[in-house]
């Protein structure tokens, strides 16, 4: 229970870290992302944005793992 309040603070330090990045990275449009249209029609992939969400999100859970 005493590693409780040092996780809650990572958590608030990384999400405060990530906002902060975030105002200057425009994702959903990286280049990389697929995206086709056609007509009236839009299909749009984010292919490039997927992966950099998957490896932020894995490095978010390493060092939270690394404090239990």
């Amino acid at each position: 229970m005493s590693n409780f309040p040092k996780m809650i603070m990572m958590m608030g330090a990384i999400l405060l870290v990530i906002g902060f990045i975030m105002q200057f990275v425009k994702l959903g449009r990286l280049p990389g992302d697929i995206v086709i249209q056609k007509g009236n029609t839009t299909f749009y992939f984010p292919v490039v944005t997927s992966i950099l969400l998957s490896i932020v999100l894995s490095l978010i859970f390493y060092v939270i793992g690394r404090f239990r």
